[in-house]
């Protein structure tokens, strides 16, 4: 029985991998001019899901940034080139979260609808993301949602990010459900293969930036791929249904 139901936050709550990845392009640009923006965006799609570190350190590779990263180095104190890298990148980012209005129309009321269905049921709830706890709970406030879950962890909280499946373990202890007792809410591959090596049930509500790696069945089986959010209830029910 599932007793407990964990979400994840970007792509499934808030669209905010759009701004994300908007952040790192514009980054990109800053340290090597001319290079478009939208192919910085869409090499985003590998790693939506990541830790921050990761996508800094696969697109600094990715787009010959080093040398221009390396010389802002000193003006961020970081000792790496993709450190640096990720610091312009979050200065971007950090002034997007600044826009309530940005953030509202980002929402994914589908999503939400859900969440508060659960817990007028009496069902547990948490959120793990890979976002930082700050960046979290900025979005969280905005949307008014700061109350809404019994557990939030965030990046801080784990050693080991998304895909492996410490951050979805971790809640089910907080939450004091058995793994298998929880169904988790996610956009990302790599978050639905977190989800399933902690042993949970899992849904894919998919967006623009993660549906290709969906569409074949071996991400997931199909039955729990949500491409159209209106969708969401009605395939969250049968698989709270399915659950022994």
């Amino acid at each position: 029985m599932i007793r407990a139901v964990i979400f994840d936050l970007d792509g499934t709550l808030v669209e905010t991998e759009r701004l994300k990845a908007l952040s790192y392009a514009q980054a990109a640009a800053d340290l090597r001019p001319g290079l478009a923006e939208e192919r910085v965006v869409d090499a985003f799609r590998e790693f939506v899901g990541r830790s921050r570190d990761d996508v800094a350190r696969g697109l600094t590779a990715r787009f010959g940034l080093e040398d221009a990263a390396r010389a802002r180095m000193a003006e961020f104190g970081v000792r790496e080139p993709w450190q640096a890298f990720a610091a312009l990148r979050l200065r971007r980012y950090d002034a997007m979260l600044a826009d309530p209005a940005l953030l509202r129309e980002a929402r994914y009321p589908h999503t939400i609808a859900l969440l508060h269905t659960v817990r007028r049921e009496g069902r547990r709830t948490a959120l793990c993301s890979m976002s930082y706890r700050d960046q979290v709970r900025r979005v969280l406030d905005v949307l008014g949602l700061a109350d809404a879950f019994d557990v939030v962890a965030a990046r801080e909280d784990v050693r080991h990010p998304k895909p492996q499946p410490e951050i979805d373990l971790l809640a089910a202890r907080r939450l004091g459900v058995a793994p298998a007792e929880c169904l988790v809410i996610e956009d990302s591959a790599v978050g639905v293969q977190a989800a399933r090596a902690a042993g949970m049930a899992v849904i894919a509500v998919t967006t623009p930036f993660t549906r290709e790696a969906f569409r074949d069945g071996r991400a997931l089986d199909r039955r729990w791929v949500v491409d159209d959010p209106a969708a969401l209830e009605t395939v969250a029910r049968a698989c709270l249904a399915a659950q022994p």
